[in-house]
């Protein structure tokens, strides 16, 4: 695709009036600057407790688990904070506290500077699991900054104190 725009740029170019070298790779410069790379396939990481604990992630909210994934949560969505882990790195995203609030203050959007986060519960479907935590059939969207889906999956969020 990129080399079929850049051949059409120049052979539009070449029909009104021969280009000189410096057209030529400014053409080429114009349109390789204009071309958006694909997105990114996001891998989240397991979050463990020595995340949690390193970066004093306690509190209420609800934790993400995909399907299939067993009890890992790769995701926490806090009453101000969104956390995933990209390899080894904790990705932090503010709440959007526009956005609806969740069981036990998570929110379902978290907004940061390269990704934004959308957790969405299917609150009809909960099922209390222990003294203070339900779990709720969900599913986790993530975006890079341009807007593009770079991980999306089912799963179960658990949501507690």
């Amino acid at each position: 695709m990129r080399r079929l725009v850049l051949v059409c740029a120049l052979a539009l170019a070449a029909c009104s009036n021969e280009l000189t070298e410096e057209e030529r790779a400014a053409a080429v410069a114009e349109v390789e600057a204009n071309q958006t790379p694909p997105p990114e396939q996001l891998e989240l990481a397991p979050i463990r407790y020595r995340e949690i604990e390193q970066h004093d992630l306690f509190g209420a909210g609800c934790s993400f688990a995909p399907e299939g994934g067993g009890l890992s949560a790769v995701a926490l969505a806090m009453a101000d904070t969104g956390h995933f882990l990209r390899g080894s790195e904790l990705v932090t995203m503010a709440a959007d506290k526009g956005s609806r609030e969740l069981p036990y203050l998570a929110r379902r959007k978290y907004d940061g500077k390269a990704y934004s986060m959308v957790l969405d519960l299917d609150e009809a479907e909960g099922e209390q699991s222990g003294e203070e935590t339900s779990d709720y059939p969900a599913t986790l969207t993530i975006r890079d900054a341009n807007d593009e889906v770079v991980y999306r999956k089912p799963g179960m969020a658990q949501c507690g104190a």
